[in-house]
């Protein structure tokens, strides 16, 4: 083989060896820990001055996820001390009578398989599509004004987690990016 032939096969081969890593460096920034983020969805009533609320009592909690490592009387307990404490921590004062708030949350979680593809094929020209199985927990925490029994802040977070204990790991962070959220700023006119 002439030496210009090797300096092509060397070439195409390095070509080879280059685009293989990069596949693989992109299939593990896809599977890494940011791929499972924490969304957090904040909803109010713009009309409501929040600075009133003083007071408020814990109502009913439910979970609603199959899971036995989700779905437990501990898990429950978790998430209310955990929403009592954010909203201590915020100067409120927690009442066993009559509130300024209500507050009520629910958590479930859904398995479901969602499609991913990467590349397959020779050279890695080709795509495979494979379904992975995802979990996702969705934890909704509602504030009812006790006055008038509207709702006036809901916090809304999910996370895409795969393995249901993981996911019950990750409620503590669920509930504080929700209530770091509270009070929502007033909307600028």
């Amino acid at each position: 083989m002439s030496p210009a032939g090797t300096a092509i096969g060397r070439l195409f081969l390095n070509s080879q060896v280059a685009l293989r890593l990069s596949l693989v460096s992109l299939l593990a920034i896809g599977l890494s820990p940011a791929a499972f983020a924490q969304s957090v969805n904040i909803q109010s009533e713009e009309s409501v001055d929040f600075t009133k609320f003083k007071t408020f009592t814990m109502g009913e909690g439910r979970i609603t996820s199959k899971s036995p490592a989700l779905n437990n009387d501990l898990t429950k307990k978790r998430i209310r001390s955990d929403i009592e404490k954010a909203l201590t921590a915020k100067g409120l004062t927690i009442t066993s009578g009559t509130a300024d708030l209500k507050v009520s949350y629910e958590f479930g979680s859904s398995r479901q398989l969602e499609p991913k593809t990467y590349p397959a094929g020779a050279r890695g020209l080709g795509t495979r599509v494979v379904n992975v199985p995802q979990s996702e927990g969705v934890l909704v925490i509602d504030l009812h004004d006790s006055s008038t029994n509207t709702l006036v802040w809901r916090g809304t977070s999910s996370e895409s987690e795969p393995n249901p204990v993981k996911l019950a790991d990750k409620i503590d962070g669920m509930v504080k990016k929700s209530m770091g959220k509270y009070p929502p700023k007033p909307a600028k006119h």
